[in-house]
């Protein structure tokens, strides 16, 4: 299907790698196509790996390392117990999340719903209601990670409070809505601190954050995937 004639305007996200094997090095690629977000759906459920899909454009998405598991694992965990009595909601790696403004679907490493889980068109495997997302940070989608992405996910009406995180030092940064258009930051680059999320009842230190990871082990190609364009 050839891409409908006309400018993207402010929908438009920046398009940065397409390529029809699962990378294990940047790529560049000169041929791309246009996809539907319901032949992404489709080709998906059929895929051997995850992809993600930005304003029709499919791009794979890179292997995760064994700090970012252990990161995004030892977040959820504290998460998941710390809310077992609480409405609140935590997701991991695997959904799916539906951005209709900016027509991207993407998985972020863990995303907390408050109260009652929104899914798109009745699929369980897609929601639309984060209120904090929590992304761990890899050396090739940083950049991304803080401005096109943290410009889609603004997009979403309950979104509130994003958490970027370092794999490879100490160091997180906590962006809390304030107003409309308007974003506090925190950093935490010390190991005695404590993160307290803004718009939920919930804490986490450091270290316990960073539990088990080893800061020597470097990231390997397998996870760096070009999203520069």
């Amino acid at each position: 299907m050839a891409k409908p004639e006309g400018d993207c305007g402010d929908n438009h996200v920046k398009l940065f790698v397409e390529c029809d094997r699962y990378p294990t090095k940047t790529m560049q690629v000169t041929q791309q196509r246009y996809y539907t977000p319901e032949e992404y759906l489709e080709l998906e459920e059929a895929a051997d790996y995850k992809s993600e899909y930005i304003d029709g454009h499919i791009i794979p998405m890179a292997h995760e390392s064994v700090n970012h598991n252990l990161i995004g694992g030892n977040f959820a965990a504290a998460l998941n117990f710390a809310f077992k009595k609480l409405d609140y909601e935590v997701f991991i790696f695997q959904l799916r999340l539906w951005i209709p403004q900016k027509q991207i679907y993407t998985y972020p490493d863990v995303m907390i719903v408050a109260g009652k889980v929104e899914c798109y068109k009745n699929r369980t495997d897609v929601i639309l209601n984060p209120q904090v997302i929590i992304e761990v940070l890899s050396k090739s989608t940083k950049a991304y990670d803080r401005d096109d992405k943290f410009e889609a996910y603004r997009s979403i009406p309950t979104f509130q409070e994003y958490l970027l995180i370092d794999q490879n030092r100490i160091y997180v940064e906590q962006y809390s809505k304030t107003g409309k258009k308007q974003w506090a930051l925190r950093e935490y680059d010390e190991e005695d601190e404590a993160i307290a999320l803004v718009t939920l009842p919930f804490n986490i230190s450091l270290q316990d954050l960073y539990n088990k990871v080893q800061f020597e082990l470097v990231e390997s190609e397998a996870e760096s995937v070009d999203i520069e364009g």
